[in-house]
């Protein structure tokens, strides 16, 4: 049995897709089941649904917000996910944590490595960063810790959608062409840390994130391509025509060097898996 908490998150309920079709038996919550921060309702849980594997996928998100509320953030994103590896430590359960690219400073020109120091620039990603090392400190011998970046899917929020939602209506934007990452689909990190426990990889970080790299403005364009829309009705600007009250990594592509240790491919190029994607984003977005 598998735990999904912050289960109404693009990834939570991608993790409810892929396990229900993998026959995995799963119990998926969202914060007004179990608030993280509230060990005693974390704890009762537990009890009741006596999992053998938790994924936390809840998490304070909002990048910005936090620059201002840096102490509610690390409540959330430091002080419950700790609690819950304590939790799950305390019961004998696989834990999995969900981390982010926000926690290296975004000054480098090759992948980060899964053992580089992380050097946060913003507060979402120093509370991000302590959170990483609470729960190691909690459950050290049965915590994967997998870091991800530019997440989208047909679910929720997300840049993807916002993008084919325009494209569908030949709206021009203007997008960001000097960060670099790797956009990456819920679905697929889903099934990669599905993978990860199912092959009992070793404790330790990970990066989950599809392969390949491109900016902000080649995700725009190759969705307006995917969707037979005018792709010139995609300007690129710089971070600085675009400002933020977070700064965010100028690179952001991740290193697969764990996951590939652990016998396993890393994920799929970034681009097939939107490829995949796209319709369904599409026909998410037609029953809005």
């Amino acid at each position: 049995m598998w735990l999904v908490l912050g289960a109404d998150g693009q990834l939570g309920r991608s993790l409810q897709v892929v396990l229900d079709s993998s026959g995995i038996a799963c119990t998926g919550l969202n914060r007004t089941a179990v608030d993280i921060t509230k060990m005693t309702e974390v704890a009762a849980v537990v009890k009741d649904v006596r999992p053998s594997v938790i994924v936390n996928t809840a998490a304070w998100t909002a990048v910005d917000a936090a620059e201002d509320n840096e102490d509610d953030a690390y409540v959330v994103n430091c002080l419950g996910a700790g609690g819950v590896a304590a939790v799950a430590a305390g019961n004998g359960a696989r834990f999995v944590h969900i981390s982010t690219d926000y926690v290296f400073s975004g000054n480098s020109t090759t992948p980060f490595r899964e053992d580089d120091i992380p050097a946060p620039v913003s507060a979402y990603g120093r509370t991000k960063a302590a959170g990483e090392h609470a729960v190691q400190l909690a459950h050290p011998e049965g915590s994967l810790i997998v870091r991800t970046a530019w997440l989208y899917s047909r679910f929720g929020s997300n840049f993807a959608r916002t993008m084919a939602k325009k494209a569908l209506s030949n709206e021009p934007v203007r997008v960001v062409n000097d960060q670099v990452g790797q956009p990456t689909l819920s679905l697929d990190l889903a099934a990669h840390i599905i993978d990860l426990v199912d092959i009992d990889a070793p404790t330790g970080v990970y990066h989950g994130t599809n392969s390949g790299s491109c900016t902000w403005f080649d995700f725009a364009v190759q969705i307006y391509r995917l969707l037979g829309a005018d792709t010139s009705l995609v300007t690129p600007v710089t971070s600085s025509e675009y400002p933020t009250r977070a700064v965010r990594p100028a690179y952001s592509v991740l290193d697969h060097g764990n996951t590939v240790r652990a016998h396993l491919a890393p994920m799929r190029p970034w681009l097939e898996a939107l490829e995949d994607e796209m319709p369904h984003i599409v026909a998410e977005l037609n029953e809005a």
